[in-house]
């Protein structure tokens, strides 16, 4: 890996929000792409926070520390990432984290990577409930319903938003996304959804195979 993303994938880390964007902005002066610094410098990073955080090594108040770092560098990235990989802008993406939770981290690089690859997404937040995602859905006449879990507990809005999904008339067949840290295929596929993506990257892999693309 270039050494410029190995400090960039670091300085998430160093909890130092303006020293991460700076780390940016040194990349494309060099000439690397927007979602490649997204991808290797980025994401890499926040895999690591995740390591780090599940091993007990870290705990919540760093993890929303490094969270910042990541917010800071996205808001400089994301005009860049719109213009890198188009031609998916007929697809519209409705994504939220469910009613019960308040993560972000994963659904922000999930609709941050969607964007990248030129989908229009709309981001409804977190603690969303089931008829919160049909409703939004309708109104932006959505192909696909992202719903994002970090709780296990809230595991079971997710089926009941396929569930609603599967009633409403859409006027066209909307495709049902979940993901999440203890959230697998194998329940999703039972639960209702038509796929399941582990990170942020595969979930793009995800939409295009859903539509085609």
């Amino acid at each position: 890996m270039a050494e410029i993303m190995e400090e960039l994938a670091g300085s998430l880390l160093e909890y130092d929000p303006s020293a991460t964007v700076k780390l940016v902005q040194q990349a494309l002066d060099e000439g690397y792409g927007a979602n490649e610094i997204l991808k290797d410098g980025l994401i890499n990073g926040m895999d690591r926070v995740g390591v780090l955080f599940k091993n007990g090594d870290i705990y919540l108040p760093e993890v929303f520390m490094s969270a910042e770092c990541l917010q800071e560098a996205l808001a400089l990235l994301k005009p860049l990432l719109k213009g890198e990989d188009g031609g998916s802008g007929n697809i519209t993406v409705v994504i939220g984290t469910v009613e019960g939770d308040i993560h972000d981290i994963g659904k922000n690089l999930v609709a941050t990577m969607l964007e990248g690859a030129g989908f229009k997404v709309v981001d409804i937040g977190v603690n969303m409930p089931a008829a919160e995602f049909i409703k939004a859905a309708k109104e932006h006449k959505a192909d696909v319903i992202g719903c994002s879990a970090l709780l296990t507990t809230t595991m079971p809005v997710m089926p009941e938003v396929a569930y609603l999904a599967k009633q409403a008339d859409f006027g066209k067949d909307v495709k049902i996304i979940f993901g999440g840290a203890p959230v697998f295929e194998k329940w999703s596929l039972e639960n209702g959804a038509d796929g399941y993506s582990e990170d942020a990257a595969s979930a793009v892999t995800l939409v295009k195979r859903l539509f085609n693309l």
